[in-house]
């Protein structure tokens, strides 16, 4: 539905009433992903799309049943079922389609919430109770970057905790749903929500074309990151030997490095241990606004990497940024497991973990970022 901010904040500033039918979940050969959106006016007018053609007609009479009743309601759309030929869908696929009607008269809210959405440069997300009680249906709360836009449910418990779940689909990029338990829903009602984000994903810079970066590449995909791969040796830097990265670079890293604009989402991993690439890449790396910055070594190239990093001016505060040696400690041997070990930290990092042992632990699994400190925890 973010894909149609821009039509619809405009609806909004005139006044009019509308529908949204968003793609919940798809399974098969439904051809649009959860986050698709189409809209439908009182006048009928439609922008977007849900299915490709396949349900429009169907989607498009919840959207004016919606408009006409004033409730959200979550419609089921599949092969098997008896519509299937009415509605058109016989491509073998099933979705879910959520359809929330918005009038004049609440789409103040939503006015607001569009507008900033609407502005390309800032990531947006906005979590809608899909499932729950009547009263919570169709309700929604938006963030644009890490700050509530608008809106909410009610209840400060639940709005933090919900809060808290958009901003993490955010820095992922991610849309999909998310279900609170009894004890995490409203006076101990079970909640399911739609999260829908839009959002570049995290890059991922993977610093020397060796043998362990291939292994990390395919982690840092597994993250849902852009993966790019830099090596000042052409002869290593090449698509052929890095076929899951979304680009190879044959640069010298800190040039590379130089020409990117990184955000606080974006991962650094230098995997080249030679002080002619490291010292000058990581020089520059730490002092960039960015989550992680790892390097690969033993512990006496980490000492020997730190006095230079020393001596070229890199401050005791950056120097604290570093992790290095690179990875958690797993014990890890083989490429892949030294990726595990990498992706391990990377996650501990930007969740506020601390890499030990669920086992005998106490206290919440899902804990709180630092950012996140006046949030309550998400009830389960």
């Amino acid at each position: 539905m973010l894909e149609l901010a821009e039509q619809l904040a405009r609806w909004c500033a005139e006044g009019r009433a509308f529908a949204v039918a968003t793609v919940v979940s798809v399974s098969g050969s439904a051809p649009r992903q959860p986050g698709a959106g189409m809209a439908v006016d009182n006048e009928g007018t439609v922008v977007g799309s849900v299915s490709g053609g396949c349900v429009e007609a169907a989607v498009y009479e919840a959207c004016r049943a919606a408009m006409a009743s004033g409730r959200s309601e979550l419609h089921r759309f599949g092969y098997s079922d008896e519509d299937a030929f009415a509605v058109g869908l016989t491509c073998g696929g099933s979705l879910e389609v959520f359809v929330r009607p918005v009038d004049p008269g609440d789409s103040g809210e939503w006015g607001t919430g569009l507008k900033r959405a609407a502005a390309v440069e800032v990531p947006a997300a906005v979590a809608s109770v899909i499932a729950g009680p009547p009263g919570l249906v169709g309700r929604a709360l938006w963030l644009t970057g890490s700050d509530v836009a608008v809106g909410g449910f009610g209840d400060t418990v639940l709005d933090a905790a919900v809060q808290a779940e958009a901003a993490a689909f955010l820095e992922a990029g991610r849309t999909g749903t998310v279900e609170f338990g009894a004890r995490g829903g409203l006076c101990g009602t079970p909640l399911r929500l739609l999260v829908e984000s839009r959002a570049s994903p995290p890059r991922m810079l993977v610093f020397g074309a060796v043998d362990f970066a291939a292994a990390v590449v395919r982690v840092g995909k597994f993250l849902g990151c852009h993966v790019t791969v830099c090596d000042a040796r052409p002869v290593f830097a090449t698509a052929e030997r890095f076929p899951e990265a979304d680009e190879v670079i044959g640069a010298w890293p800190h040039r590379y490095l130089d020409t990117q604009t990184l955000d606080g989402r974006s991962l650094v991993c230098v995997l080249t241990h030679d002080p002619k690439f490291d010292i000058p890449l990581l020089s520059r790396a730490l002092r960039l606004p960015v989550a992680y910055v790892g390097a690969m070594g033993s512990r006496r190239t980490h000492d020997q990497r730190l006095a230079l990093l020393r001596e070229a001016g890199v401050t005791e505060a950056q120097l604290a940024r570093l992790h290095s040696p690179i990875g958690l400690d797993l014990g890890a041997r083989t490429p892949e497991e030294t990726a595990v070990s990498i992706a391990a930290e990377i996650v501990a990092v930007r969740r506020g973990g601390t890499g030990t042992p669920l086992t005998g632990g106490v206290g919440p699994v899902h804990r709180r970022r630092a950012s996140d400190a006046a949030r309550s925890p998400r009830f389960r």
